[in-house]
């Protein structure tokens, strides 16, 4: 095997490579990728056995074709250290040696056999629908910091993917819950679409969402029973799903908060995270004391001081509710609008949170005790 590679290219492919592999595996082979070099094209593959990501390579120029796995994060550290656009030569010396050159430098790096690497060969085909990469990006975004961290209900550890449908209108639907608040955001979708609910889990999320961040196109779709594939202009992602039945989230949506309080969102998100300063643990409440002409925002912490910061506000009635800063702040930070709207019950009912310009996406946040 001898290949020219672009750096930058090259670099890229390596880069997204690196959510990937496992930092700490067990398995010497799946710290590695498996370079192929065949007619003109270059295929990097990367995998820990539940998330599997392809990338091809262009117009390489190849002089022999040929297979081998190296040190993902080793060959990154090196590329990414030469200037961009550099031209990059690989070439297997035998079995167990990449030769890596560039200008003056020379690198030997160790291989194992890329009939070590494992594959998988699945037909995907059943399955299959398109959407536009913003879409599919937005509804990530817009759910993806509500996953919850809880080992203990791996149900919750990623966002729950379902088809929905109102007023004849098909949409994808993503939520997310670690049941001290939910994310809720749709897309349209041209049509009907045969597509089982599932979990996408977390990693395969943020994986997911750096490939989207870089590309502008249509995302192929498919899933089997246990997996799902997202295919790119260039990339493959390929992906294990969460065996677990996600909750009955529309039984948590408030039915009656009537109270509303729309304010300006850079003004609410601002106030909040410079009251919720003076506490160390942002898991401090910022306790809301809402009369119909102001709201009074607070964080006491008996460790640290206390803070406090009042907005002119428009409100039907006197309230009192505490919530955890760092719900808010996650929430504000993903809406596009001018403005937020928080609609209450009472002092112990969640708050539900919208987006006056995203009639799609809708937040609830459980308020704190005390």
């Amino acid at each position: 095997m001898k290949f020219s590679v672009n750096q930058q290219d090259l670099q890229q492919a390596l880069n997204y490579c690196q959510g990937v592999i496992e930092k700490r595996s067990t398995l010497p082979i799946l710290s590695n990728i498996l370079l192929d070099a065949q007619k003109s094209k270059l295929t990097i593959t990367a995998t820990d056995l539940d998330l599997i990501f392809i990338h091809q390579i262009e117009n390489v120029e190849i002089i022999d074709e040929g297979k081998t796995t190296s040190s993902s994060s080793i060959m990154y550290d090196i590329i990414r250290k030469f200037s961009s656009g550099k031209k990059i030569n690989l070439t297997l010396i035998d079995t167990n040696k990449l030769h890596l050159e560039s200008e003056k430098s020379n690198f030997n790096l160790n291989c194992i056999s890329h009939s070590e690497f494992p594959l998988t060969d699945e037909n995907f085909n059943q399955n299959e629908f398109s959407i536009k990469s913003k879409q599919l990006l937005k509804i990530l975004n817009k759910c993806k910091f509500s996953i919850s961290n809880d080992e203990t209900r791996h149900y919750l550890s990623g966002i729950y993917f379902h088809q929905t449908e109102v007023e004849d209108k098909n949409y994808l639907t993503a939520v997310a819950t670690d049941s001290h608040r939910m994310s809720i955001s749709k897309t349209r979708l041209d049509k009907k679409i045969d597509f089982e609910p599932i979990i996408l889990p977390r990693k395969t999320i943020f994986q997911l969402c750096s490939l989207l961040d870089n590309y502008d196109g249509d995302v192929k779709i498919s899933n089997i029973k246990s997996k799902i594939k997202f295919e790119l202009n260039n990339s493959i992602l390929i992906s294990k799903l969460i065996d677990g039945k996600f909750p009955n989230y529309i039984q948590v949506i408030p039915k009656n908060n009537q109270k509303k309080l729309e304010i300006d969102l850079k003004l609410f998100l601002n106030s909040v995270d410079r009251v919720a300063s003076v506490s160390l643990d942002k898991k401090d409440g910022v306790k809301f004391n809402i009369t119909k002409s102001a709201l009074d925002l607070s964080v006491n912490n008996t460790n640290s001081g206390d803070g406090k910061e009042t907005l002119s506000v428009n409100f039907d009635s006197d309230l009192e509710i505490s919530f955890n800063s760092r719900y808010l702040i996650d929430v504000a930070s993903q809406l596009d609008g001018e403005k937020i709207e928080l609609f209450f019950n009472d002092s112990g009912s969640p708050a539900l949170i919208k987006d006056p310009s995203d009639f799609d996406s809708i937040y609830v946040v459980m308020p704190m005790k005390g």
